[in-house]
């Protein structure tokens, strides 16, 4: 399984991109596509948590033994 830690630095990592590219966006006059970035980087890290959810909720279903 993933570190903790890695998982929160990676979705930090995504949220300061999204952060300044929607800064650099929105300063051009392309606030459109800043929209779209900070969709894109929510959609990201959306698909990461539900992956870790996946594998929490495998988990629990081998300690419990729920098959």
């Amino acid at each position: 399984m993933v570190n903790s830690i890695d998982i929160i630095f990676k979705i930090a990592g995504v949220g300061i991109l999204v952060a300044v590219l929607n800064a650099i966006l929105k300063h051009a006059g392309k606030e459109e596509q800043g929209h779209i970035v900070t969709l894109a980087g929510l959609a990201i890290v959306f698909i990461w948590v539900i992956q870790l959810l996946a594998i929490l909720f495998d988990q629990v279903k081998s300690v419990f033994k729920l098959f």
